[in-house]
């Protein structure tokens, strides 16, 4: 009994509630946008360790290492879910491994060193780009009508899995924005992006744990950067609507799709441009 108190101290029923839905809201935009989900959880979970006491230095790394560990059952499912309505390019998933696994290992060597702001300045940058070209850009927002040849999807590659470790993310919004400036329709990008997200979880899941192992101040139940409770009591719900997100993708109208995908990387970018200067 002492050991269940002491892990869930500063755990109230508003944080419980809260993490529940954040759970199913998570698993929905998984199935919807071939996201992990982090741009909902990191936020979260962001707030919810500063709720418990945990500093701004710890919670936001924390909040990053936790929602990668949270992608991989979601990415998961979502990645097979698609992979069955034939939209994934597996070609592009191939090509991406070895360079999103370099990207996503140095990652995880600057979460250690680096300051809450790059973490959020980092996902400012590219969600907020992405949400511009989503709502406001037409269709000569194009970098080519075809993915460029090997040396530059790599590199690609690599940035999605750098980037993604520092957001906490699965790589949709990143991999999104990339695919669709390179010819790709908005759905078989979303589901491209399901697939990469598997690739960037595991490996960051790792990276964060070993980034955080002896850190000062974490809070009892934490696992170098990831946390325990925060994950059984989102997992379950996420899950649970995964599925449901996947089959809102494939009957949503492709324009409709992209401006709700904008609408919500705006609001969590303006969320955390608020958090950096105010």
């Amino acid at each position: 009994m002492e050991l269940i108190a002491t892990l869930t101290d500063g755990i109230t029923l508003q944080i419980v509630i809260a993490l529940l839905i954040a759970g199913g809201c998570i698993g929905v935009l998984a199935g919807i946008f071939g996201v992990g989900g982090g741009a909902i959880s990191v936020p979260v979970f962001f707030e919810t360790f500063r709720a418990m006491g945990v500093t701004d230095d710890v919670a936001m790394p924390l909040a990053v290492g936790t929602s990668l560990a949270m992608i991989i059952p979601t990415s998961i499912l979502s990645a097979r879910t698609h992979a069955r309505k034939g939209t994934v390019d597996m070609g592009i998933v191939k090509a991406w491994i070895l360079p999103v696994l370099l990207g996503v290992a140095l990652g995880s060597v600057i979460a250690r060193y680096a300051s809450p702001v790059i973490f959020q300045a980092v996902f400012v940058l590219v969600a907020g780009t992405n949400a511009v070209k989503l709502l406001f850009g037409t269709a000569g927002w194009k970098l080519g009508d075809t993915m460029p040849g090997r040396a530059g999807t790599s590199a690609y590659g690599a940035v999605v899995g750098l980037l993604s470790a520092l957001m906490g993310i699965g790589g949709g919004a990143i991999s999104n924005l990339i695919l669709t400036l390179n010819g790709k329709d908005v759905r078989e990008a979303v589901s491209t992006s399901a697939a990469v997200g598997v690739i960037i979880a595991i490996p960051g899941t790792v990276g964060y744990i070993l980034a955080g192992w002896g850190q000062a101040g974490l809070p009892p139940d934490a696992v170098g950067f990831v946390s325990v409770l925060a994950l059984v009591l989102t997992l379950p719900t996420a899950l649970l609507t995964t599925r449901a997100g996947v089959a809102l993708a494939h009957v949503m109208p492709q324009k409709l799709l992209g401006r709700l995908f904008g609408i919500f990387l705006l609001l969590v970018s303006l969320r955390f441009l608020a958090e950096i200067f105010l």
